[in-house]
């Protein structure tokens, strides 16, 4: 296979200057020429410290030849420093060791088992010596790929002609016309001959998991600690309905977090399942925390269940499903070693939701914290069966729509062949191979050492962002003076055993502690009261901003900043947030973060406080939004808008309201599955929120963000001044205030203003 193109050969040569004219020197030359003959590219450093800086920012590099006198008379420290920053990246990486043949005896056990082969300058010829570089980095990029990505690179390669779908034949079809041709140069020639047809055998098939792509699967089954693993290329939206419809069929129950996402809602209706839902809490900001161990135990489980006026109608009472949201949108992480425990009493199949938490494996920071926890040869299979969904996209390094399912077989586990037929349900007999390839890179990525780099990284720029923030924010409160915060522990406990604040810890220890993160019991800034110990977790990663609106007791502040203001100011700038609520808006530091990228971030909040306090005219603050709606707010300052908007929401208490919303249960009238089948039949209609009042719902009601089911399908919406309706009443009026800055509810229209959905007719 030649994957030249894709990569380059570069090597690493680290030396100690040995001066034009000695004979070391000369024989360096030949062969830095003799390695640029064949198209190697040599990379020359003559110290440790650049050495260690090229190793970590510079992943090309695919040889080292390193020189073990480095630096004389350092007992060759410098030279092991350079060998552990290669294998803390690495372990395949070839590493030559350049030294004299008599030398190499004396050299440490530790640094041999780290060193692949011996380069003698003195003694060994250029082209020898070249040949042995060159074939040590051929082999090394020989197991570089994955075997579904290995497969299609060399496929790709062949060229040959195509006479099956798709039909652009490898991009030649863009060809034939000037828009096609802008479409071809845009995305390139190598994504386009990657566009492949099912009738490709030589790269297996992603619906009977068979050649690389099975092979592919099989590799990343190994790399998450996974029995099984099936890559899907419709998102975790389709990786959710793919277990559900496998796991549970119409009129078995299953227990669903409330806190689920509209995917697992549509294989509910899909399956013709009986949801009893698990309410998560809720605190002051409105962002949603754990189900309360409490709620998992075996008796309440039973209690909800005898409760459920459409559990009632079932013979056999006994669950066979429950999904979990792990990590929360806001970043909160079970002990899922306690959730098992917990709800393996109650069903023999568990699935965690995890699209957005695929990284939790590769770093001790989250031991127990996620689904395929441990090693599967160590799974206790009289355990339930675990079931974990994940984004491959979304957090780690895959196209969009990439996702994966992991499979920990313990109690009733599911036949391949039966999981299999739900697979093919939901699976395109056309699926993208560029998706697929993405999912195998990602896995590969993430194998050895490098899945701990990878996230060490984005736990390391993630925690010295909120440490500026919160050193700020402190320094303003001393000055009597606001600046924004972010929503995590005050205080930390350091190795000493005292309280200091989080600013102030050593940035080291809280990227590598736990405890740092984990909630502790009625600790105020959390604000989900007295929680089980180590229950749950704060994930570094996933910041919440806070602006200036709320006390330490929960409640409202005389002045405040809604959070939507400075979101839509940071998006002029080319800053695009996560999420936003009332009072707090979500970063990301992914994997993919950039060092130093937050501190755009942190100018652009500096710049939004200046603009704030001086009450600066909108039409320089967030100009579209005058040029669109210049009647409502020009001549109004930013202060004066904010001001506006928190008394609004204040008046209508929009953030309770969604709390109290969100705590409650609604009252089934119908199953999911009917509730469709009445709309499929079109005995539906549309109605205001006034007349909405004790109808039931036709569709999901789903609030953006983060897209959490207020209503679900056949769901009562109560009396006009219940909290359902009452949360629904009061984002409309405060649409209509601020134009602009609307909601997104999914299942809802608004028409001039008015919010109009589906109810069943009655």
């Amino acid at each position: 296979m030649n994957i030249k193109d894709e990569l380059g050969m570069v090597a690493l040569l680290v030396k100690q200057d040995y001066g034009n004219y000695s004979p070391a020197n000369r024989t360096l030359t030949a062969l830095t020429k003799e390695l640029e003959d064949q198209d190697v590219k040599l990379v020359t450093v003559l110290s440790y410290k650049d050495a260690c800086l090229i190793i970590k920012s510079d992943p090309s590099i695919q040889c080292v030849m390193l020189d073990w006198d480095l630096e004389q008379g350092k007992v060759h420290k410098d030279a092991e420093q350079v060998l552990m920053a290669v294998r803390a990246r690495s372990e395949t990486i070839p590493i030559f060791l350049l030294t004299e043949r008599g030398s190499a005896a004396h050299i440490p056990v530790d640094a041999l088992r780290k060193t692949d082969d011996f380069i003698f300058l003195l003694e060994d010829t250029a082209s020898f010596i070249t040949g042995r570089i060159v074939a040590a980095i051929k082999k090394y990029r020989e197991n570089l790929l994955p075997p579904m990505f290995k497969a299609l690179v060399k496929f790709a390669h062949v060229h040959e002609y195509s006479w099956h779908t798709p039909g652009h034949t490898g991009g030649t079809a863009f060809l034939k016309t000037p828009v096609g041709r802008a479409y071809f140069k845009y995305f390139g020639e190598n994504l386009l001959r990657s566009d492949l047809s099912i009738s490709v055998s030589d790269l297996g098939s992603l619906l009977d998991h068979s050649g690389p792509i099975g092979k592919g699967e099989q590799n990343a089954a190994r790399v998450f600690g996974a029995n099984r693993t099936y890559y899907v290329t419709n998102g975790s939206s389709t990786s959710n309905r793919v277990i559900l419809m496998a796991s549970v069929t119409r009129n078995q129950i299953a227990l669903c977090d409330r806190n689920c996402h509209k995917s697992v809602e549509h294989a509910i209706t899909m399956s013709g399942a009986i949801p009893v839902y698990l309410i998560p809490s809720r605190n002051q900001y409105g962002l949603i925390g754990p189900i309360p161990p409490h709620s998992l135990e075996p008796k309440v489980i039973k209690k909800d269940i005898s409760q459920n006026m459409l559990a009632k109608k079932v013979k056999d009472k006994t669950p066979v499903h429950a999904v979990v949201t792990n990590s929360t949108y806001d970043g909160l992480c079970y002990n899922v070693k306690r959730v098992t425990e917990l709800l393996g009493q109650s069903v023999d199949r568990l699935h965690f939701d995890e699209a957005w938490y695929g990284y939790a494996r590769f770093n001790p920071i989250y031991k127990d914290r996620f689904a395929m926890y441990g090693e599967a040869k160590d799974y206790d299979k009289k355990g339930p069966t675990i079931f974990a969904t994940q984004s491959t996209h979304k957090l780690l390094a895959a196209l969009s729509q990439a996702s994966m399912i992991h499979i920990r077989e313990g109690r009733k586990p599911i036949d391949h062949n039966r999981f299999n037929e739900a697979f093919m349900m939901h699976a395109s007999t056309s699926p993208n191979y560029a998706i697929i390839a993405s999912n195998d890179v990602s896995v590969a990525m993430m194998d050895g050492p490098q899945g701990r780099i990878l996230t060490t990284d984005s736990i390391h720029e993630a925690v010295s962002f909120r440490q500026i923030v919160a050193r700020v924010h402190a320094e303003a409160e001393k000055k009597k003076d606001w600046f924004f915060n972010v929503w995590q522990p005050d205080t930390v406990q350091d190795l000493k055993g005292n309280k200091i604040p989080f600013y102030k810890a050593e940035r080291d220890y809280l990227e590598q502690t736990a405890k740092c993160w984990v909630l502790e019991p009625n600790a105020k800034w959390h604000g989900f009261g007295n929680i089980e110990k180590d229950y749950c977790m704060l994930d570094p990663i996933k910041v919440s901003i806070t602006t200036p609106s709320v006390d330490d007791k929960g409640e409202l502040l005389t002045r405040g900043i809604p959070a939507g203001i400075v979101t839509s100011y940071l998006a002029t700038k080319g800053i695009i947030v996560e999420k936003t609520t009332d009072f707090t808006f979500l970063l990301l530091f992914s994997i993919g973060i950039t060092k130093g990228k937050w501190g755009t971030l942190l100018n652009a909040l500096f710049e939004f406080k200046r603009l704030y306090d001086e009450d600066t005219p909108l039409n320089n603050v967030l100009p579209d939004l005058v040029d669109t709606y210049p009647k409502r707010y020009s001549g109004l300052g930013l202060k004066k808008l904010a001001d506006e908007m928190f008394a609004m929401m204040k008046n209508l208490k929009t953030t309770d309201c969604m709390s109290k919303a969100f705590s409650a249960l609604p009252m089934p009238d119908y199953s999911p599955v009917e509730a469709y089948e009445h709309l499929v039949r079109n005995e539906v209609e549309k109605v205001t929120l006034e007349q909405m009042a004790n109808r039931t719902a036709a569709t999901g009601i789903v609030p953006y963000p983060p897209g959490i089911p207020l209503l679900m399908p056949g769901e009562n919406a109560g009396a006009a001044n219940d909290v359902f309706l009452k949360y629904l009443k009061s984002l409309e009026e405060f649409d209509k205030h601020f134009p602009g800055f609307e909601h997104d509810i999914h299942g809802i229209e608004s028409e001039e203003g008015i919010y109009k959905l589906l109810a069943i007719k009655q």
